[in-house]
């Protein structure tokens, strides 16, 4: 087990990193024109958000790998294992994915950046890759009932769960990123839990020291994040997180309790589901608009009362799924 002082080190490097360049890099993007455009069937009070700077997301990564790389030679005894390297590799796989797709939206003027066949066919290379990686280091293809001894051996089919899990994510943390500061805390808080997890119950140095990681470059991030935003993380930074927090539970074994811990994402996805397919079979709309937090929006709530309360809606979550996996 890590000693504490190597975890809040860990958070402390990621955390001063973000905040120590960011005042560097925000003005950079806004030189070179790296402007949010906000979509017009949105509501309407964020068009006063239009040309904020947007790929915030490559501070979150370069600080996220900096801290890994950095502290991941305290959380085995051969230096960095795999597991690190699998999680950067996701990382900066499907943030690389995330900054292509914004750099069409900014530079090339197109607003919906890369189209969804060419994202989907992007986010499953990036899955089966990370499938093959772990098959060759007899990872086991079994998946368990959190807080059960009930489980199941997939065989082949972990692969079909991997590719379900790694775009599910992805697009679900990316479908969250809508409001100042929402998908940083909840994405930190998420990260944090695994973090716990990891650090708690069977030592998984490697995964707690990139979960914690991520929780101080998304703290750091928040602080230019927070309404009002001086930056967002854009598709650079959501898919990756989405991307990172699959593949942290698959590392982990506890795929089935990504669904709770990371329950804030489940439903905003559900929230854009259910959206669409009451308005295709019945022509009416369930929410004011999706993703969810949009409706809240358009009920009258502030921008912060929402994101304070998603993010406290993602600590319950996150307590029951610490609670359900150890009995905390």
């Amino acid at each position: 087990m890590l000693n504490i002082s190597v975890l809040l080190i860990t958070i402390a490097i990621a955390f001063l990193i973000t905040v120590l360049l960011s005042p560097i890099f925000i003005p950079f993007l806004r030189r070179l024109k790296f402007g949010q455009s906000i979509r017009e069937e949105g509501p309407q009070s964020h068009m006063k958000k239009t040309g904020t700077p947007t790929m915030g997301g490559l501070m979150i990564i370069f600080s996220i790998i900096i801290t890994s790389l950095i502290m991941g030679s305290r959380a085995g005894d051969s230096g960095i294992g795999y597991e690190l390297w699998l999680l950067i590799f996701v990382l900066f796989g499907y943030g690389l994915l995330g900054f292509l797709d914004d750099f069409i939206k900014v530079v090339m003027k197109r607003n919906l950046g890369l189209t969804s066949k060419q994202k989907l066919f992007g986010q499953i290379v990036i899955a089966l890759v990370f499938y093959f990686i772990l098959r060759g280091q007899d990872f086991s293809t079994a998946i368990q009932i959190p807080g059960t001894d009930i489980q199941w051996d997939l065989g082949w089919g972990y692969a079909l769960l991997i590719i379900f899990m790694m775009v599910g994510a992805s697009n679900a943390v990316n479908l969250t990123d809508g409001l100042d500061g929402l998908l940083a805390g909840t994405a930190a808080i998420a990260f944090g839990a695994f973090a716990i997890l990891a650090w708690y119950g069977t030592p998984q140095n490697e995964a707690a020291i990139f979960a914690l990681a991520v929780v101080g470059a998304l703290l750091g991030f928040l602080v230019f994040n927070a309404h009002p935003a001086k930056v967002f993380m854009g598709d650079t930074g959501s898919l990756a997180l989405g991307g990172a927090i699959a593949a942290i539970s698959i590392l982990m074994k506890m795929e089935v309790l990504l669904v709770i811990i990371g329950g804030v994402f489940v439903i905003e996805t559900l929230s854009v589901i259910i959206q669409v397919i009451s308005f295709k079979t019945t022509g009416k709309r369930v929410f004011k608009m999706s993703p969810l937090h949009h409706h809240y929006e358009l009920l009258g709530w502030s921008e912060w009362r929402v994101v304070t309360t998603f993010w406290l809606v993602g600590l319950l979550f996150t307590a029951l799924g610490i609670y359900i996996e150890v009995g905390l």
